[in-house]
């Protein structure tokens, strides 16, 4: 949208750009970010080497990138012991609890292949070496340890993000992970609302009865049970600056909350005289029409999708 791109261009941005983080990045960096990334710094983390090429530099693709191979810990540690497992979207600082994950058929994932030492730091030190006093999105999948990390943050710097993505576990995986009860009940209090829970998981069933049925017909006939979940939280609107009204109606249009997108150009409109944000009321506006006439071609694919669905989703 025009819209994003005269926001990250105007006089809020050019000495305070979006400060992205992003710990856990085995997967790539934050496609989301794509949008805003000229403008933006971004700080990402990972510790398997075997995804993600780690060094720090200067990115054509972000106004800043730094890419930094450490572990990411709650607490200052030295050196960590790291679990790295038969797929690398499983390894953690923490142990997979095996007898817990035995009666699921993503066990195999899990498996150790090695336990290494590796360099670790916190955030909050990186931040300090990095001269950032401030985060605007931050993003951690850390299989396990997503909240505590997130709250060895000092409240000063937690105070100003304004939308944060965790993945926290629902089943037992790890030992002594960070649950998905405990990130919602800490995120509320944090004066955070949720945006959107994308839940994913795995089916019960042993290895030894999927061998004989088949993964392939297994994943199809028997029911999907919750295992973690992709959550989004967005910073509740009171008290914020016309800088981060503007970043979060950004933020909301990314997320495609335009009905959120509304209502922080409408506190904006009352609380600060820029004229920016009647032509950000009026870009969301002219986005909602647009969208209400890919309604029938959405409804369509949901038909066709719903054909080809598993029997148990």
């Amino acid at each position: 949208m025009k819209i994003i791109d005269k926001i990250m261009r105007s006089e809020y941005f050019s000495d305070q750009p979006p400060v992205l983080i992003d710990i856990g990045a085995s997967g790539g960096i934050h496609s989301k970010w794509k949008y805003i990334a000229k403008y933006a710094h971004c700080v990402a983390f990972d510790a398997d080497e075997r995804e993600f090429q780690i060094s720090e530099q200067v990115n054509k693709d972000y106004k800043k990138l730094i890419r930094i191979n450490r572990i990411v810990t709650a607490l200052p540690s030295g050196n960590t012991p790291f679990y790295l497992t038969h797929s690398p979207f499983c390894s953690s600082l923490l142990e997979p609890d095996k007898e817990k994950l035995r009666p699921w058929l993503f066990n195999p994932l899990f498996e150790v292949e090695k336990i290494t030492s590796l360099p670790a730091v916190t955030l909050a030190e990186t931040l300090q070496s990095a001269n950032i006093s401030y985060i605007d999105w931050f993003k951690v999948d850390t299989q396990g340890t997503d909240l505590r990390i997130y709250k060895s943050l000092p409240e000063e710097i937690r105070e100003t993000i304004l939308l944060a993505e965790l993945e926290p576990g629902i089943m037992d995986a790890y030992k002594e992970e960070d649950k998905l009860y405990s990130v919602m009940q800490e995120m509320h209090s944090q004066g955070f609302w949720l945006s959107s829970m994308n839940v994913k998981g795995t089916q019960r069933l042993q290895n030894s009865y999927a061998a004989r049925i088949g993964s392939f017909l297994s994943e199809r006939i028997i029911r999907t049970s919750p295992g973690w979940a992709e959550l989004t939280y967005f910073r509740n609107p009171g008290g914020l600056s016309c800088r981060s009204l503007l970043l979060l109606i950004v933020f909301a249009l990314l997320e495609y909350q335009y009905g959120f997108a509304l209502e922080l150009a409408d506190i904006g409109r009352q609380e600060f005289q820029d004229p920016l944000l009647d032509e950000c009321r009026k870009a969301v506006l002219n986005k909602i029409q647009k969208e209400k006439k890919k309604i029938p071609l959405i409804l369509l694919k949901r038909k066709i999708n719903k054909l080809f669905a598993p029997i148990h989703a």
